[in-house]
Order: C-alpha cells, then structure tokens, then sequence
C-alpha cells in the first residue's frame, strides 16, 4: 500500500508530488532529501526508514522516484517494481525522461498517477489499458539543434520534417520507434583481457492500428559456437533469449521475428557475447606516471578512439592541462580519483592529458597503486556486436516510412583501462 509518490530533481525540487492516504506529513518531501544527500557513498540504499515511514526511490533519467508507505506488509519489491514501470510509463507519454520533460508535462503525469494508483493500492500500468483514459497531450520541450546531442534521443533526431509525436493519448496520430542499446564491459591492461557485450533490441509502438511487426536481422546472425547452414560467423552471439510474443517460425529459415506490438516499451530480444568480439575496443589508453624532482605525481595520459574518423561520441573518463579547451577536469577527493570529461570526441583522433598532483608521503609503491581507469561513453549509431537491423515492416502499411526510426547505440558497462 503506498501511501505517497513525489519525483524530485537531482537538486531536490519537487516536481510531482501527490497524497494518496493522508497517512504522513508534508514535510516527507524535505526529509528524504535530507536522509539521501546526507549518505557519503554514490549508491544510496533503496529503502530507508523514518520512524513508521518508508522511503523507497529509483533513480531514472536524472530524477529521484519515490515512493513511501506506513503499512508494514507493503512489500519493498512491489513498490521497486511500481516505481520502474511508472517511469517508463512517463517515458512512453512524454518522449523522454528529464526534469524539463517532468516540469513541461506535469498536467499529464498526475493525470497517470490517478489512474494507475487509487488510494495507495495499484491499478495498473500497462498503456494499453491507459490509452483509453488518457486525454492531455504531451508537451514537447526540446527545440531542434544540429549540434546537441541533446536532441539526439529515442526517436532520433527531431527535425521539423521526422517530427515525432510522444503522447499515446488516443486522439494522436502515434509513430513508433525501436532501438537496440547494447552495454560493452571491457577490461584491457595493454591487450584485451575480458570483453562482453550485452545487448537487446526494444520496440516502442503506438500504433494501435498494426497488428503485426517483421524484424529482419543479419542473414549472416548465427547463436552458439556453431555457425548454422547457410550463414556466415559475421555475428555471433553466445545466447540469446526472446519475448514470449515473438514468432520464431521465420527466424531459422530468414532471421525474422514476428510479433504483434502492444502499446509502450518492450523488449524484444536479448542477447549476449563473450570475449570473441567481432571488431577491436573503441578506445585504447597509453598512460605515463612518474615522479618529478618537487615529488609531485604527474600522470600523462594519451586516449585514442579508434572507431571510424566520421563517428564521435560522448565520453566521461575517470581516472591541468588538457589537449583541447572544450574539456574540462575536477579533483574528487572523497573518491580519489581525477574525473576528465571529454564532450565530443571524434573517431580516428587522439586526446591527451598531463596531471600534476601533490600526494602526501609519495613513495615509489605508491605508483603502482594509481588506477585503473575507468571510461564512460555512449556511442551512437554503432553496435559493437554487429547485429544489424535489415528491415522492419509493419502489418497493415503504413502511410509514413518505418526505416527513419531505427536507432543504434552502445552504452558503457564496465568499461575498465588498468595502468
């Protein structure tokens, strides 16, 4: 039984905020807040208690999603679970998860707390029943800009000509969407030595006039370390799992999957790949740590991008003077550790960073316990798996082409550079 939900930015301003039982105080906001930042590690626990009251929160898209209870059978994984699809359920009718999205379409977003909770118990969160219910129409809060990556989000650019309409309230005229976000773990110390790929593909659909989606895949996709009749070892995958919806009678024969979307996010197909990568590490770093005459640790790093000249990417690397102005550098000290933030960072270049730092009782050994490094990226329009999507149809036609929809990107997972 939930007796309040609120989401707060990550400054804590409250952005929704909504009583259901009238069992706590209006102050539960500020007390929250108190108890998370009040925390010295970066992972707050999930639930946490004040007197008779119950704080579960999730972190998605920047924002804390809360939820507190006094009932002391409520169950904690309930609510986690509550909290998860509620804000993907806010991703599906808004477009995207931000504080700006939240503040722009908060109208929307208590109109979907009254249906999906009444009084405190839950009633659903699936948008096919939701569609029928819903009214207010989405805002759209991001203007188009060629150069902010900003822009760059589920739906691929949003241009004047591919505008896209986010809402699912049933008098919109929908589009949908699929993207496949594979997450790279790596570990390198001069040459690969743990590499694996977890990857899925997603359809986000609202089109209640399709009743069947095709998805065709790489001809050459193969599962196992066998390679099956008739296709090549261009793509492997280890495993690979699928959504119970999905038809496999084409997928032997033509590597096609067939389902029937229902209204949201879902995942489609899951799969995963360990060591045998099909194509070499995006980034390699060449470190260099010494001692200077001043006993200072100086640390000179040199940080290649090895994907093709005309890609670039988004990357944070953990590990002044910096290779370029745009980048920027921040001593943490409750972490140790340097934080190098790279804005932009074009395939086939090379970006370098020289450290000097004063350490208190420097010795040699202190030198070998300098590191690992640890990058944080996201690479767009790349799967580092090769999986590919050949085409994507839909049952009945539609009048406007699917294909421009179709999004790849490759998140960081553990992405870990040892010295």
């Amino acid at each position: 039984m939930i007796s309040q939900v609120f989401i707060l930015s990550s400054q804590g301003d409250h952005l929704i905020y909504k009583d259901f039982r009238g069992e706590a105080g209006s102050d539960v906001v500020s007390v929250f807040y108190e108890k998370v930042t009040a925390l010295t590690g970066d992972q707050p626990p999930v639930v946490m208690s004040h007197g008779d009251l119950h704080f579960v929160h999730v972190r998605q898209g920047g924002l804390y999603w809360v939820a507190t209870t006094t009932s002391p059978g409520s169950s904690p994984f309930t609510i986690i679970e509550f909290l998860n699809r509620f804000s993907a359920l806010v991703k599906d009718y808004c477009g995207s998860l931000s504080e700006k999205s939240v503040q722009m379409n908060f109208a929307l977003i208590y109109e979907l707390l009254d249906e999906v909770v009444d009084y405190g118990y839950i009633q659903t969160t699936s948008s096919d029943v939701l569609k029928n219910f819903i009214q207010t129409e989405a805002v759209s809060s991001k203007p188009f800009s060629l150069f902010d990556l900003s822009n760059v989000g589920f739906f691929g650019a949003e241009t004047q000509q591919s505008k896209v309409a986010p809402s699912s309230a049933a008098s919109r005229p929908i589009q949908s969407s699929r993207e496949q976000s594979p997450k790279l773990a790596c570990v390198l110390q001069g040459v690969v030595l743990k590499a694996d790929v977890e990857g899925e593909v997603r359809v986000k659909c609202f089109m209640p006039s399709c009743s069947e989606m095709r998805i065709g895949l790489n001809e050459e996709f193969s599962i196992g370390k066998s390679q099956l009749r008739g296709y090549g070892a261009a793509v492997r995958v280890d495993e690979c799992r699928f959504h119970q919806n999905v038809h496999l009678d084409e997928f032997h024969s033509n590597r096609v999957l067939r389902l029937c979307p229902s209204q949201g996010e879902q995942t489609v197909m899951q799969y995963q790949l360990s060591d045998d990568l099909p194509s070499a590490p995006p980034f390699r770093l060449f470190p260099t740590i010494e001692r200077d005459s001043g006993g200072r640790l100086l640390m000179y790093l040199k940080l290649r991008c090895d994907l093709p000249s005309k890609r670039f990417v988004v990357i944070s690397a953990l590990s002044q003077e910096l290779s370029s102005p745009d980048q920027s550098a921040e001593l943490k000290l409750q972490n140790r550790a340097i934080d190098w933030k790279i804005p932009r960072f074009i395939g086939g270049t090379q970006l370098s960073a020289l450290f000097k730092l004063e350490v208190s009782g420097l010795s040699p050994s202190s030198l070998m316990e300098v590191g690992p490094v640890v990058l944080v990226f996201e690479l767009p329009q790349l799967t580092v798996s090769g999986l590919q999507i050949r085409f994507l149809r839909l049952s009945p036609v539609q009048p406007a082409p699917s294909q421009r929809w179709i999004r790849y990107v490759t998140h960081s997972d553990s992405y870990i550079l040892r010295l």
